[in-house]
């Protein structure tokens, strides 16, 4: 079992498991409560410099499951978060990643929630977690625990280099604004 962290806490990821190369970030959720429209959350990943986006082929999502490196990617999409564990995964190839890149950033987003009149107020044991792909160990999982009832889109994580070592960290930051918003933020060229 890893570190369970709290909202801004971080482990490294280097430390926890030496000669890590490849992890499985794994993201769960329950709807708590529906409209009785379709519920469905989209994980993504965002592979930053600097806080934005090396370009847009760097946004890791349902649409686009890889980066151009292979680095990155997104094993597709869950329509209802149906079951117990991850709902939908992304896998890294740590040692693929772009020197360039000091962050990958993973939001979570409600697919159509102004429509449906659907935020993360209504969604419960929401998680993101690091595993080694090598052994199957969890390596870190945060839990969210914030009552984000306006909020369409969230950072649940991310993993970030830092003086050589991969680290995590539990970010939890809400987004109004839905994926959009997180997109333009990291600087996505959304139309």
């Amino acid at each position: 079992m890893g570190v369970t962290l709290a909202k801004g806490g971080n482990v490294s990821l280097s430390k926890a498991a030496p000669n890590l190369t490849q992890v499985m970030i794994g993201l769960g959720w329950d709807a708590r409560s529906t409209t009785g429209a379709p519920f469905d959350l989209d994980a993504s990943a965002l592979v930053c410099s600097s806080g934005r986006v090396l370009g847009d082929e760097w946004f890791v999502f349902y649409n686009q499951l890889k980066s151009p490196d292979g680095s990155v990617e997104h094993t597709g999409d869950n329509l209802t978060g149906e079951g117990d564990g991850d709902d939908e995964s992304l896998l890294i190839d740590l040692s693929k990643v772009p020197a360039q890149c000091d962050k990958i950033v993973f939001p979570v987003s409600i697919h159509m929630a102004d429509e449906r009149g659907q935020t993360f107020g209504q969604v419960s044991n929401a998680f993101i977690r690091v595993v080694n792909q090598a052994d199957g160990q969890e390596l870190a999982r945060y839990d969210l625990s914030e009552d984000a009832s306006t909020e369409t889109a969230m950072i649940f994580g991310e993993v970030y280099r830092y003086q050589g070592e991969w680290k995590f960290r539990a970010v939890g930051q809400g987004y109004a604004s839905g994926l959009r918003g997180i997109a333009l933020d990291f600087g996505v060229n959304v139309s």
